[in-house]
């Protein structure tokens, strides 16, 4: 098999986030706009290549008060910053299904290498005639890496959000015609 051009399907994909909260739970989100472009050669996964672009405004953790801080200048600052894109670098099987995804994620102004941990799923033919594929992909990164610094120190010691931020991305993708 060759590489093979592939389209995200959004209504069965997801980019979700978990970061601590008063550091004794965790929030969770998701951004609901994203669009991206995938290669794909199961044979040769080194030859791979994923990108992606994140609307921030999109930004969801079904609290529209906090939403709404993220959406301003203490976080993403949506109006200067309104995506954040991804693109790979390079793809590195690590054993069976699993692969490091190298890749540039550039977010509020900031550019830096991250490794994602992908597995992928399988893939298979659908009821309506097209063949689809599922990956899922896991990171983590400091958001003060990309000049996400807002916080509040707690009384009782500690800060009100956590500097890290872990990534979980599950991606159905139909194969272009």
């Amino acid at each position: 098999m060759a590489i093979e051009n592939w389209n995200y399907d959004l209504s069965h994909s997801s980019v979700n986030f978990m970061v601590r909260h008063l550091m004794v739970s965790k929030v969770h989100g998701a951004f609901t706009r994203w669009e991206g472009a995938l290669s794909f050669d199961e044979q040769n996964p080194a030859a791979s290549k994923a990108s992606v672009t994140i609307h921030t405004a999109s930004v969801d953790t079904k609290e529209e008060k906090r939403d709404a801080h993220l959406r301003s200048a203490d976080f993403f600052e949506v109006e200067k910053f309104p995506t954040m894109t991804f693109a790979s670098t390079g793809v590195k099987k690590v054993d069976g299904n699993t692969f490091t995804l190298a890749g540039d994620l550039t977010l509020h102004g900031v550019t830096k290498p991250v490794e994602l941990l992908v597995e992928f799923l399988g893939r298979a033919k659908d009821p309506w005639g097209g063949e689809r594929a599922g990956f899922s992909a896991k990171t983590s990164l400091n958001r003060k890496d990309f000049g996400l610094g807002w916080n509040v120190a707690l009384e009782a010691g500690g800060v009100l959000v956590g500097e890290k931020v872990e990534i979980s991305i599950e991606a159905e993708a139909i194969r272009a015609k």
